[in-house]
């Protein structure tokens, strides 16, 4: 095996999917991923942390996608409008991943562990997201609050979409929740 592999993180990833996919999460090694992309654990280990990142390898990507979209929207935007520019950016980066995104959920939410991940990951977007709003100058608790409204729209948004059957992008759902958040806030919804 040469020293240098073209591609060998995103041959890693869909290794590790289809090995998940088949064999389930937990019964999955490192050994049998490297070995399916035709890579040695050495590799692996250069690109992952553990088996658990290659799910979560870009969350990193995601929260500076959302905290920059964030940091160049209008300075007249309210904080929940800033978040939800952010918000809109990432679902044109999802649409371009939906079958890899409902795969990913689903490894997910069969496994305890990966489930509690998601959420500490969740918490970590919510809080960089407020602090982009307080660097906006926005004071508290009207920072956090839009910061976790936003991955909560997101959250609700995302289970929405990758369950559609239609090819409706994620920037519908995104809207639609961040609409619901406004009825409801407002005193509406049902």
């Amino acid at each position: 095996m040469s020293r240098w592999e073209p591609n060998a993180r995103g041959r890693l990833e869909q290794a590790a999917m289809e090995l998940y996919g088949e064999r389930g999460y937990e019964k999955t090694t490192v050994t049998e991923i490297a070995g399916r992309a035709g890579l040695t654990e050495r590799t692996f280990f250069r690109h992952y942390a553990d088996k658990r990142e290659v799910l979560f390898g870009g969350s990193v990507l995601l929260q500076g996608l959302l905290v920059d979209t964030l940091a160049e929207a209008p300075a007249t935007a309210s904080p929940i409008d800033a978040v939800a520019a952010a918000l809109h950016a990432a679902a044109a980066v999802f649409d371009e991943r939906r079958e890899q995104s409902r795969q990913r959920q689903k490894i997910i939410s069969a496994n305890a562990e990966l489930q509690e991940r998601e959420l500490v990951k969740l918490d970590s977007l919510a809080a960089a997201l407020a602090e982009a709003l307080r660097a906006r100058g926005v004071t508290e608790p009207a920072a956090s609050l839009a910061g976790e409204a936003g991955v909560a729209v997101f959250k609700v948004a995302f289970v929405r979409w990758i369950g559609a059957t239609g090819e409706q992008g994620m920037g519908r759902f995104i809207q639609e929740a961040l609409d619901e958040l406004k009825s409801v806030t407002a005193g509406g919804g049902a």
